[in-house]
């Protein structure tokens, strides 16, 4: 089929090359700036002079008005053309800078558009190359759409196994129930003990159950070999085995004209070395001598009154002698092995510090020193209500000797 072809004439102008200022100018519009015939650098060097010369003229004509008693709001020729030059030269430099700065907050672009268009020019770029390697008429592909790759899923990752441990199979039948309940939370840990009546068989299956709970193995701390009867109700509880301590000796140490080897546990190097050095410079220059000035366990609480001399009727009470048994029966009665020894006070202001000592034995006893405490704050409340009690320790008790 033939057709009629018509020629159209259009008027072209001719071409101009874009510069990057053109570019700009056609994304975010034309600016004030454009309609100078000066160069950008030299409009913005020139209003920028202008503004801080008019600011500078400006402050010191009001600062001569105020030395000189004059009203700032009258104003001379020279004035009124630096305020209109200030006012210019502002919009020009809010109009540059501000305007851009605060429509780029605005209207900035989420980061999916960014990607959205990054990957529209990557795909134009790739089209372009393919075309200008194609010659003309062999750009376009008019045959069928390739088929999609079909997507093969990748299998299943298996979930990491931490420190996998082989449990022991010499368990019976009762022992593996045991664990099974310790692991479920059905028994207990601390009850083992208890129930089972052998101390090494407790901490067998404890030590046990916290491998299954925990995936850890415990193979590098040792079981055997140690006495889990001795430390029932002493010193450890709960064990799940004991930490080999290597001992050394120190000495001799020649104390009060006896000579004393030093046992010493450590895994620090040559702490024992510079012991057993001391011990030997005391041992060349005569021994030495030992003098024990008191043996007490103490505990300082803090109480505050509304005055001073609440406070200070309550330092007379406890220092009072008359009224020392009636205060260590409440002291006493917390304990089998705590007693009651002496009380210091200090007096602060409306804080008063109370200094208990007392004897605890063969223990360390602070436990039992604040329970004894405890009980002799809450016998004093019933005297003294309007006594605040701040602290059970008051930081007080290493001051007193």
């Amino acid at each position: 089929m033939e057709g009629t072809r018509r020629r159209s004439t259009t008027t072209t102008k001719p071409f101009r090359k874009l510069t990057d200022h053109d570019e700009s100018s056609a994304l975010t519009g034309p600016k004030a700036s454009d309609a100078l015939p000066l160069p950008l650098y030299i409009t913005n060097a020139l209003f920028f002079t202008v503004f801080f010369s008019v600011v500078y003229f400006l402050l010191t004509r009001w600062r001569e008005k105020i030395r000189n008693s004059t009203p700032l709001h009258l104003v001379t020729l020279s004035d009124i053309v630096a305020i209109f030059a200030f006012v210019a030269s502002f919009i020009y430099m809010l109009g540059f800078f501000g305007i851009d700065f605060v429509q780029s907050l605005i209207l900035r672009p989420s980061s999916d558009v960014w990607a959205a268009e990054d990957d529209d020019e990557d795909e134009e770029d790739l089209l372009k190359e393919d075309a200008r390697k194609v010659p003309c008429g062999q750009a376009l592909d008019c045959t069928a759409p390739p088929q999609k790759l079909a997507v093969v899923p990748s299998p299943p990752l298996k979930p990491k196994v931490v420190d996998e441990i082989p449990f022991p199979t010499t368990l019976n039948e009762e022992d593996e129930e045991i664990i099974n309940s310790v692991v479920a939370g059905k028994t207990p840990s601390y009850s083992l003990e208890s129930k089972l009546g052998d101390c090494k068989r407790a901490a067998a299956i404890r030590r046990e159950a916290l491998q299954r709970i925990t995936c850890k193995s415990l193979s590098g701390l040792p079981l055997e070999g140690f006495d889990y009867e001795s430390i029932l109700g002493q010193c450890c509880e709960m064990p799940v085995g004991y930490v080999q301590i290597p001992v050394g000796i120190a000495g001799p140490l020649l104390l009060d004209d006896k000579e004393y080897s030093v046992p010493m546990a450590t895994t620090e190097g040559c702490l024992v070395a510079s012991t057993n050095r001391g011990c030997k410079a005391i041992h060349l220059s005569g021994g030495a001598t030992s003098v024990l000035l008191r043996d007490a366990m103490t505990r300082a609480p803090v109480v505050r009154f509304g005055t001073a001399k609440r406070a200070a009727q309550l330092k007379f009470y406890l220092e009072d002698p008359a009224n020392f048994e009636v205060v260590s029966t409440a002291f006493n009665k917390s304990s089998r092995f705590g007693r009651l020894q002496n009380i210091k006070c200090a007096l602060a202001g409306k804080n008063l510090y109370m200094r208990f000592s007392c004897s605890t034995g063969d223990a360390m006893g602070m436990n039992m020193v604040s329970k004894g405490v405890q009980n002799v704050l809450d016998f004093l409340q019933k005297d003294f209500p309007d006594m605040d009690v701040l602290g059970i320790s008051g930081t007080l008790a290493s001051f007193f000797s």
